[in-house]
């Protein structure tokens, strides 16, 4: 498939998001202190170290004990979307991973350089000040497929409506395909 010849090229960024939640089902947002979203409230997660060779489970796992100081293992994550993002900010394309940690957390951790956290009821997500993608597509695909999968492509070019692409999706219920390996 060929990209539109109206894309912009712009730098591609890899990174991840991890929905955390404690017993009561509220969620753990960072309001962020640096760009991007700077000034707004979201998940917490971070770019991968490709470099590295790190995988998105392992970036989850990184990034959740660097910005909360829970030490969670690349098992502890569900992976639940894949989301192309096209021109965000007329900055960057990003491919982003959402990450629900399987476990809870109770303490609020305490402030880092990147922002202060806060534990809010989703119904409460509404009066935040969170990024326009994040109202409009990131809080719906979390709402209708946190136990499944789905990957998306968004379209965030400045100027134009959101335009989101449902690329595939994999309900709950649907047992994991098996993985024969020969060696």
């Amino acid at each position: 498939m060929s990209v539109a010849p109206s894309v912009q090229s712009l730098a591609h960024r890899i990174a991840v998001l991890v929905f955390i939640e404690n017993a009561r089902g509220e969620l753990l947002l960072l309001l962020r202190a640096k760009p991007p979203n700077l000034g707004v409230w979201s998940p917490p997660g971070g770019k991968l170290e490709t470099s590295l060779g790190e995988s998105p489970f392992e970036c989850a796992a990184r990034e959740t004990r660097e910005e909360t100081g829970v030490a969670a293992a690349p098992e502890d994550f569900h992976l639940f979307a894949m989301i192309a993002e096209r021109a965000y900010e007329g900055e960057t394309h990003w491919l982003l991973f959402l990450f629900r940690l399987k476990i809870t957390v109770e303490a609020l951790p305490p402030a880092i350089t990147e922002g202060r956290f806060g534990f809010f009821s989703r119904a409460a997500l509404e009066a935040l000040p969170i990024p326009d993608t994040d109202r409009a597509a990131l809080w719906p695909i979390y709402d209708k497929h946190r136990d499944g999968f789905v990957a998306l492509r968004l379209d965030c070019s400045p100027g134009m409506p959101l335009t989101l692409t449902l690329e595939q999706i994999t309900s709950a219920a649907q047992p994991p395909a098996k993985l024969a390996i020969n060696s």
